[in-house]
């Protein structure tokens, strides 16, 4: 991947792990940059995930940092590595705004996505015909494209390199199933035959749930594969998406998708609370 073609998600994650294994070792830039003999600006750009990092770099800084778990060195490597990696949506040049670039190698790179949805079903466990009333206000195009990419995007749930979805969602969710009645119902079973997959988990949150007085604003938590797995949080708006990594953001989300699962119907009642809305649609 060319320089000019950064930073990317990959390359900020790598950045960022590196400034703060620099930090915590009490180092400063000018330390990295005499270490590898090279100026201040290209440690800069490294952190700021501007520009990838050599392997022979990579292992002196491991050393600089007093950096010894090799399963973490291992991680980082794999990361610095898939900086370069050409994934399936690459070639859809500008027709993929950044932050949709990014939430798809978040989900790529996960190994357990955790979702609250309030007003939507959940993209991994949509429809096409859900997708396609979803994206209607999209130019045609862009309804193909988007509709294409969820479509491949739900392979996740069939590979077997460990990933898991686990997902909460609010009933109004449920009730807001617009279509015809054939729709409707197609979506309902969908969520029913995804709840039976052993590495899918939907719960249900009913209206009377006990909560705290807060808000929850939908939000997807991403856990990163590495050693250690990282944890970042999503969240979602009209022009796009932002993402939070700092510790005290994550674990207040943490927090949150605790509340809202314990508050949520377990999954066997979620899923009986699905079936009885079938039964309503088809009476």
């Amino acid at each position: 991947m060319a320089q000019s073609d950064m930073p990317t998600m990959r390359s900020r994650r790598l950045g960022n792990e590196l400034r703060r294994l620099r930090i915590e070792a009490g180092l400063k830039v000018q330390d990295a940059a005499d270490e590898l003999e090279c100026g201040h600006p290209k440690i800069s750009q490294i952190e700021n995930g501007k520009r990838g990092i050599r392997p022979l770099d990579l292992t002196m800084l491991f050393k600089l940092y007093g950096v010894e778990d090799e399963r973490q060195c291992a991680s980082l490597r794999r990361l610095a590595k898939d900086i370069h990696k050409v994934d399936w949506w690459s070639n859809q040049g500008p027709l993929l705004r950044d932050s949709l670039r990014d939430y798809l190698t978040l989900e790529a790179d996960s190994e357990l996505v955790r979702t609250y949805e309030s007003v939507v079903i959940p993209g991994l466990l949509q429809t096409e015909a859900y997708m396609r009333q979803t994206f209607a206000v999209h130019p045609p195009e862009r309804v193909e494209l988007h509709v294409e990419m969820r479509m491949k995007r739900k392979e996740l749930l069939d590979d077997g390199t460990g990933f898991r979805l686990r997902a909460v969602i609010d009933v109004p969710a449920l009730h807001r199933i617009g279509g015809s009645a054939d729709t409707i119902r197609e979506q309902l079973e969908q969520l029913l035959k995804d709840a039976a997959r052993p590495n899918v988990n939907i719960q249900v949150l009913p209206l009377g749930a006990a909560l705290p007085a807060d808000q929850y604003p939908p939000f997807t938590m991403f856990r990163q594969k590495g050693e250690p797995p990282a944890d970042v949080v999503w969240l979602e708006h009209i022009t796009g998406g932002s993402l939070l990594e700092q510790r005290q953001d994550v674990k207040r989300y943490s927090k949150a998708w605790d509340e809202l699962t314990a508050a949520a119907l377990p999954p066997a009642d979620s899923q009986h609370y699905i079936r009885d809305l079938i039964k309503e649609h088809a009476s």
